[in-house]
């Protein structure tokens, strides 16, 4: 999965956690979603928790300041 080799974002969840993020496209016609992996990052090896595609991109997605 490319979201988690080279994800968009990594944004901290909590201490321990993050989640990846990378835009995609989807569907037909494709439109522009969100998939975004939970990790727990304080175990060896790192566990996924939860992955998901949104198409609420703009609500999670974090404009670099």
């Amino acid at each position: 999965m490319k979201t988690l080799s080279m994800p968009e974002q990594v944004l901290p969840v909590r201490e321990g956690r993050v989640v990846y993020q990378s835009r995609v496209e989807w569907g037909e016609p494709p439109r522009e979603h969100l998939l975004r992996v939970f990790v727990d990052i304080d175990r060896e090896p790192p566990e996924v928790v939860t992955v998901y595609r949104t198409s609420k991109v703009k609500k999670y997605w974090r404009e670099e300041e």
